[in-house]
């Protein structure tokens, strides 16, 4: 299979730079007039699909929402993964794994491996057992067209305890991470296929995104508070490379599938805009 890295910058370059999540949160299946339960989930996710999967990049479940309930919710999740493959979107399953080992090894294997119920094009990765523990991810995307996005500057008010924190050398925890990744994406074009996420509302922090290579996943947007005007102060030269995410702003707008196309236009015309002479 092709490189992520070059799926994604054509699919980018053929559907507009947008990533739309699937967060079924009990409070969004509430408002959708859905029960907390198998069944709103399924409706929830099947209404996504239907409205707006082929008319994407990306879209990125969350899979938190779906195994909270178990087995039944994993089992939605296989079958929406189907659904978006089938549209045509590229698959970004937001799973933020992290671990050592063999044990990192299993979950690339269930993530990223053509054999797998749950694979997907992408996954989202946690780099604080250190960027190397995620070798597994690496190496299996590598191997199957995958990727990988690596959780590097994040926008919740946690974040800069530990990002912003100084190593030895005295470059940012979170420079470090951007600079390893930059080394697996050398020389790769148009797109390295191993990413970064890098949330919009982060401002200008003063770390240099220039040498990634690889394409920047950017929640935060919309509800979150950021607004895609706010990516070229965060992105500077590399926002050709930048994959917005929406999320509340998209799903807010449903359960009406008109609304959920509509919400979808709005952001995409919105991030056109903002991008659009970057690309």
């Amino acid at each position: 299979m092709e490189a992520f890295g070059t799926r994604l910058h054509r699919a980018m370059a053929e559907r507009g730079p947008l990533c739309v999540g699937i967060d079924p949160h009990p409070q969004l299946l509430a408002a959708w007039g859905l029960p907390d339960d198998v069944s709103g989930l399924e409706r929830f996710s099947r209404t996504v699909v239907d409205a707006i999967a082929d008319r994407v990049a990306a879209v990125k479940p969350q899979s938190a929402f779906f195994e909270r309930f178990g087995s039944h919710g994993v089992a939605i999740l296989e079958s929406t993964i189907r659904q978006l493959k089938e549209a045509g979107a590229l698959v970004i399953l937001d799973v933020k794994r992290g671990d050592i080992g063999s044990t990192m090894a299993a979950y690339a294997s269930a993530y990223l491996e053509p054999s797998s119920p749950l694979y997907v094009d992408a996954i989202t990765v946690s780099p604080f057992l250190g960027v190397g523990s995620l070798a597994p991810v690496f190496d299996t995307a590598h191997k199957h067209g995958g990727g990988a996005f690596v959780l590097a500057l994040t926008s919740n008010p946690e974040g800069p305890q530990v990002q912003h924190a100084r190593t030895v050398g005295g470059r940012t925890v979170a420079q470090e991470i951007i600079d390893e990744i930059s080394q697996l994406n050398g020389g790769v074009e148009p797109l390295g296929s191993i990413g970064a996420v890098v949330g919009a509302t982060i401002g200008d922090t003063g770390h240099d995104l220039s040498r990634m290579g690889g394409p920047f996943l950017v929640p935060g947007l919309g509800a979150q508070g950021g607004q895609p005007a706010d990516l070229a102060a965060v992105f500077g030269d590399r926002i050709d490379a930048v994959l917005p995410s929406y999320s509340r702003e998209v799903l807010g707008s449903g359960p009406s599938p008109a609304g959920l196309r509509d919400a979808t236009e709005r952001s995409l015309d919105a991030c056109r805009a903002a991008l659009g002479e970057h690309r």
